[in-house]
């Protein structure tokens, strides 16, 4: 057996983290997990076609025993017992980790997935950084001498880092002559490297667990946290886990993920972006009736979307589980006063109704958003740490409302369209450079939002959708057109070599995924085959 790390550009201080011991423990994971990791990942696509012939999916028979028992998840570790604020961000750079740890959010979830493009420096800089704080010498210095240094004054926030969702390679580090899996790379460094000494001071290996599609992907977590702990020699319990219902077969099981991960559970979290890129996967080909209307139409006061939420908040209460929000993609901007008082409208009316239905907790894009966010939980919360027990018995989902997208207001319009291809473009060109969120347009970016918008596109031709605002009918040639426009907005707004090195290949690849006859099911695995 062997492990062979290809190293495209050196990264200084690699060598902390990519240690003998900490390659074979990648090894191990990967000889013991790789296997059932890609059977699970093969089990998506029997099912997924399976749901857009027959456009329905339920609840599983097999499982009524586990929905209708009454078990509840280990309790809550005293760190995350308050979550009622989380900042989210990339791990690299440093200024923007220690920024996000000086915020005064209560947790920090250090994103190594959508926040952040995996270039190889990025990925062992996110390791590093995390490494550093869990010692407490994260520090930075600018090239023009501003110094960023972990704050001594007020609780920094508690790390939870987000690995790797379980179809995304790691083409720098090869393992038996096959790429490494991203999630085992990403969870087993960090792992590795900080487990014991985060236990040993008050704090824990803390973990959100993205892209779940299934219970048995959940159970194939808890094998990896069980087999990790031994191995490392810390008690069975020590990791605690959220996981981003962000796929709509995962809101069918909500109650099983919880159960597969009993012992490290911490709770559930309403990926809401993710989570319609998922309803536009899922039901591409399966009819008009799951064309959803232009993006920024679709609120989570959709009926489709109140059914999620609802549903999310009494399953988690009811297990003793963590509710947490969602991201409100909406920054301020300091330049423009206007700008930012509509962000913060528009912030607080979210954060008040997670708030008011239960939530324990909810996401904030920017350090600016955490007093709002926190002030708004606290007018619900008061001293309490959470409100898990505050249960819902009056909510009752079914199937049917999850799955009704029609029921969402709006129209599909060409300027929709303009904006779908431009922030397409505009994210991955950005991804492609090295930086995995951005602001655009006052929102922040992602890309659960890029494949949003892409995704859009693409179901719209296939099902020959027309425009309400200009009555044109949705085909290959109109989307090539608007495309090519959109692109020469971004080349007059980024200059020429940044557009030549960037711009030009986003927009060839938005073009071939948008176009093509097969659906392409992640934009970032082909995007990933043109970064170092």
């Amino acid at each position: 057996m062997t492990i062979e790390p290809r190293h495209p550009l050196p990264v200084d201080r690699a060598d902390t983290i990519l240690t003998p011991e900490a390659l074979t423990f990648l090894e191990e994971l990967h000889q013991r997990f790789r296997g059932t990791r890609d059977e699970r990942l093969a089990a998506r696509n029997g099912r997924r076609e399976e749901a857009a012939a027959t456009g329905r999916l339920d609840f599983l028979p097999e499982t009524q025993e586990v929905r209708a028992g009454d078990w509840t998840v280990a309790g809550a570790p005293p760190q995350l017992q308050d979550r009622r604020v989380e900042m989210t961000g990339p791990a690299s750079p440093a200024k923007m980790a220690i920024n996000a740890l000086n915020s005064g959010a209560k947790v920090w979830l250090a994103d190594l997935e959508d926040a952040s493009a995996p270039t190889w420096h990025n990925v062992i800089d996110s390791q590093l950084n995390l490494f550093d704080a869990a010692r407490g010498q994260l520090s930075y210095t600018s090239p023009e001498g501003k110094e960023y240094a972990l704050r001594t004054d007020a609780p920094l926030a508690v790390v939870v880092a987000r690995p790797r969702g379980w179809h995304l390679p790691e083409k720098n580090i090869t393992i038996d002559g096959e790429p490494a899996v991203g999630a085992l790379v990403d969870f087993g460094l960090h792992f590795f490297h900080n487990a014991k000494h985060l236990l040993e001071n008050g704090s824990g290996p803390y973990y959100y667990l993205p892209k779940l599609e299934s219970h048995l992907e959940a159970r194939l977590w808890n094998d990896v946290f069980v087999f990790a702990q031994d191995y490392v020699g810390v008690p069975q319990g020590s990791v605690r886990a959220t996981v981003l219902i962000e796929t709509i077969p995962a809101a069918f099981e909500m109650d099983e993920i919880l159960f597969e991960l009993k012992d490290h559970a911490s709770g559930l979290n309403a990926g809401r972006w993710d989570y319609l890129f998922s309803i536009i996967k899922y039901f591409r080909d399966g009819g008009s009736e799951f064309v959803l209307p232009d993006r920024a139409s679709v609120s989570m006061t959709a009926p489709f979307m109140r059914a999620y939420t609802e549903l999310l908040v009494k399953t988690c209460h009811r297990r003793g589980a963590f509710a947490m929000g969602g991201m409100a993609a909406f920054i301020p901007n300091r330049r423009e006063p206007a700008v930012t008082e509509q962000a913060f409208a528009k912030v607080k009316a979210d954060k008040e109704r997670e708030a008011t239905d239960g939530f324990d907790g909810s996401w904030v894009a920017h350090p600016d958003m955490v007093p709002l966010c926190k002030e708004v939980f606290d007018g619900v919360l008061g001293e309490r740490p959470n409100q898990i027990d505050r249960q819902r018995p009056e909510v009752e989902v079914t199937a049917a409302q999850l799955l009704d997208v029609a029921s969402a207001e709006g129209d599909v319009t060409e300027a929709g369209m303009h904006a779908n291809l431009y922030v397409a473009v505009a994210y991955v060109a950005v991804w492609l450079s090295g930086n995995g969120a951005v602001a655009i347009h006052n929102l922040m970016e992602d890309a659960a939002t890029a494949e949003i918008s892409r995704s859009q596109v693409w179901q719209q031709i296939r099902n020959k959708v027309q425009l309400t605002d200009t009555g044109n009918t949705v085909t290959p040639e109109l989307v090539t057109d608007i495309l090519a426009e959109e692109t020469e907005r971004l080349r007059g707004e980024v200059g020429e070599e940044a557009f030549t090195r960037f711009y030009e290949p986003a927009s060839r690849l938005i073009a071939d995924i948008c176009i093509s006859e097969e659906y392409t099911d992640f934009l970032t695995l082909p995007a990933y085959e043109l970064v170092d």
